[in-house]
């Protein structure tokens, strides 16, 4: 399952690469006003090809394509352009992120940036690493660290960031919007940040980082600290070290709407 997820976000990637900074590549908006490419659609495509070869029974869920149910307990859920806003723009903070999921379980992870070539990629209970190195989480406390913030194009949500971004240096070092969820919980599990907020984004844009955090030692919760679900969409994630720092940051966020 492992090696499937791994081929085909490195496929799906290598489409993304092939348009990346192409004047070949057109956009489109769709109804919810998000921004979609032929890069995104024939990505995706690809990595359906890809699993479809070894597991033609499993359900998917794809950004582009929506879901096929198959009835299966195993479902894989697909993103095939993480980042459409930075990549369009051509910044190489993207990547295809591919999760297989067993009853609302993520089980097996990989995500793939084509532009650096890091494969991140996990399997529950076994790990978490990049380009075959073991990833951990960072032990830095809350007056050095960093963290991310992802959020879905919804109003409410924005406003909701920008709560977030004014009273984040109360309670750790810097903060950064960097437009790809999938890397920034890549970024996190290998320890080049201490936190990530994620605030209404969509299963596919969390489901394989969210494994990669975990199996490399980092926390996940909801906004309270309360034990984080697959289907929940609002969590803090984090190295440990932070996370009562974040707790009172999402706490100080939350306030600051009702006041």
């Amino acid at each position: 399952m492992l090696h499937t997820a791994t081929k085909a976000a490195k496929e799906g990637g290598g489409v993304l690469q092939k348009y990346f900074q192409s004047s070949l590549l057109e956009r489109r908006f769709k109804d919810d006003n998000t921004l979609a490419t032929q890069a995104d659609e024939e990505a995706e495509k690809r990595i359906i090809e890809v699993i479809k070869q070894y597991y033609p029974d499993h359900a998917i869920l794809g950004e582009e394509s929506g879901h096929q149910d198959t009835g299966s307990q195993y479902t894989w859920i697909i993103d095939p352009l993480d980042g459409t806003q930075n990549f369009v723009n051509g910044i190489p903070i993207f990547a295809t992120s591919i999760a297989l999921v067993k009853n609302d379980e993520p089980i097996v992870s990989a995500i793939f940036n084509p532009i650096t070539n890091d494969l991140f990629a996990g399997e529950k209970g076994k790990g978490a690493f990049c380009n075959g190195q073991k990833l951990a989480v960072s032990q830095q406390q809350a007056h050095t660290a960093m963290i991310t913030i992802g959020t879905s194009s919804r109003t409410e949500d924005k406003d909701l960031v920008r709560r977030y971004f004014f009273h984040a240096r109360e309670y750790v070092k810097s903060v950064r919007y960097l437009g790809s969820a999938a890397l920034e919980l890549c970024y996190l599990a290998r320890g080049g940040s201490e936190g990530f907020i994620n605030i209404g984004t969509n299963k596919w844009d969390y489901a394989a980082g969210v494994l990669l955090v975990q199996e490399a030692g980092g926390v996940i919760t909801d906004f309270q600290g309360n034990p984080w679900s697959f289907n929940q969409n609002y969590f803090l994630a984090s190295n440990g070290t932070i996370h009562s720092e974040l707790l009172e940051l999402a706490k100080t966020a939350a306030n600051s709407i009702k006041g």
